[in-house]
C-alpha cells in the first residue's frame, strides 16, 4: 500500500492497520454498527486514518475478540469499560484473589530420594516402582530428576505414612486417595460455582463498581475456610453414619451378650442335661 508524502511523492506504508471497518467486521464476526458503538463508548481504539479512510489492524481485532469473550463471561459493557480503563489495577486485584485462594494452603515442599521413600513406606523393587508411579499420577510425589522426588504436600505424605504404619498396604491407601481426590474435585467445583454465580457474576453485571471491591475481597478470603468447615462438618456426620451402619449391629450383639452373661460367669447359663 502506498501513500502520498508532503512533496507529492509516494512511499510504501508499512503499518499493520490494513483493514477497512467492513473487513474488520468480517474478520471479527461483529457488525459494523457494533464496532462503531464500541468506538463511541471508548472500548475500541480509533482507526489509523489515511486519505480520509480509517484502517484497522491486529490490535483492533484482538480488542474486539476480548470484548466478545468478556461479554460471554458475563461482563456488561460498563464493566468491560471499567476493566479496560483500570486494567492494571484489576489485574493486580485478580492476582491477589488467586494468591489468597492458593497460597493459604500451600506447604513448603519436601525432597526425598527413592530409597527414603522405600524405607518410609516399606515398598521396594517392582512394587515400589509401580507405587511411586501411582503416587506421581496422584500428585502426591513429583520427580525432580534422578532418584529424587518432591512431595508438594508433606502433610498428605505423612498421612499416607501413618496409614501404612497401621498395617494398611500403601497401594490400598493410594486407591482411597484417588477416590477422595475425585470427590473433592466435585466439591471444589460446587463451591467455586456457588461463588461465581452468587457473588462474582452479580458484581460483573453491576459494572464492577469500585466501592464493592472490598466486599469481593472478603468473599474470596472466606471462600476456602467456609468450604473447608462445611466439608468437615458433613464428612463428620457421614463418617458416623457409615461407622454405625458397619459396626452398629456387631456392637449391639456384643452388648446383648454382655448383659446375658452374669457377672463372674465365663459363659451363658447352664443347659439342662
Amino acid at each position: 500500500m502506498e501513500r502520498r508524502r508532503g512533496d507529492g511523492r509516494s512511499e510504501t506504508n508499512h503499518s499493520p492497520n490494513r483493514l477497512t471497518i467492513e473487513q474488520l467486521a468480517a474478520e471479527s464476526g461483529m457488525s459494523v454498527r457494533n464496532i462503531r458503538a464500541h468506538q463511541a463508548r471508548g472500548l475500541l481504539a480509533p482507526p489509523e486514518v489515511r486519505l480520509r479512510v480509517g484502517y484497522y489492524g491486529p490490535d483492533h481485532l484482538a480488542q474486539l475478540r476480548m470484548i466478545h469473550d468478556l461479554q460471554t463471561e458475563g461482563f456488561n459493557l460498563a464493566g468491560i469499560k471499567r476493566l479496560l480503563d483500570d486494567a492494571e489495577g484489576t489485574a493486580q486485584r485478580l492476582a491477589r484473589f488467586r494468591q489468597a485462594l492458593t497460597e493459604a494452603h500451600r506447604e513448603p515442599a519436601e525432597t526425598l530420594t527413592s530409597s527414603e521413600l522405600s524405607r518410609r513406606f516399606r515398598v521396594g523393587g517392582r512394587q515400589g516402582a509401580r507405587v511411586l508411579a501411582r503416587a506421581e499420577r496422584l500428585g502426591l510425589l513429583r520427580s525432580v530428576g534422578g532418584d529424587t522426588y518432591e512431595a508438594p504436600s508433606p502433610s498428605l505424605l505423612a498421612v499416607a505414612e501413618e496409614v501404612v504404619a497401621r498395617g494398611i498396604a500403601l497401594d490400598a491407601a493410594l486407591a482411597v486417595f484417588e477416590e477422595i481426590e475425585r470427590h473433592c474435585d466435585g466439591v471444589a467445583q460446587a463451591f467455586v460455582r456457588l461463588f461465581v454465580n452468587e457473588v462474582w457474576r452479580p458484581f460483573q453485571r453491576a459494572g464492577m463498581p469500585p466501592e464493592r471491591w472490598p466486599e469481593i475481597d472478603r468473599a474470596i478470603e472466606r471462600l476456602r475456610p467456609l468450604s473447608s468447615e462445611a466439608v468437615l462438618a458433613i464428612f463428620g456426620q457421614r463418617m458416623s453414619a457409615r461407622i454405625n451402619a458397619v459396626f452398629g449391629d456387631t456392637a449391639a450383639r456384643l452388648q446383648q451378650r454382655e448383659q446375658y452373661v452374669s457377672p463372674g460367669q465365663g459363659s451363658g447359663p447352664a443347659t439342662g442335661r
